[in-house]
């Protein structure tokens, strides 16, 4: 057992980053949006809980709008497209299954749009 802040930091897009904890079916991810951080549209295989510890995230779900505050969540379906937009600095937890073998390696790019638009 460890704080999860002392796991590597993995950049997602400018402005979010987050620390990725990696079971045998799970990824949970601890991540902080600077105000105004914009994670773009895309889609994943991977089913995505995303709950907010702190902070407004504006997100586009499947084509519709949602508006996430403190202690509210979303599910994610697998390969649905969604982007979020920070509102204000946010903190969020999301959990990912299957595994978001991507997200291993601190070093890479979190997703290719043209890969995962595709």
């Amino acid at each position: 057992m460890k704080p999860i802040k002392d796991l590597a930091p993995k950049k997602i897009v400018p402005g979010v980053e987050g620390y990725y904890a990696h079971g045998d079916l799970h990824t949970l991810g601890y991540v902080l949006l600077k105000k105004g951080s914009l994670v773009p549209l895309h889609r994943h295989v991977h089913e995505q809980i995303t709950f907010i510890l702190e902070g407004q995230l504006d997100m586009e779900i499947d084509g519709k709008q949602f508006s996430l505050t403190q202690g509210t969540f979303h599910v994610i379906p697998s390969n649905v497209p969604h982007s979020a937009l920070a509102v204000t600095d946010v903190v969020v937890i999301d959990t990912f299954s299957p595994v978001r073998e991507d997200y291993k390696n601190v070093e890479t790019i979190a997703f290719s749009l043209e890969k995962e638009n595709g």
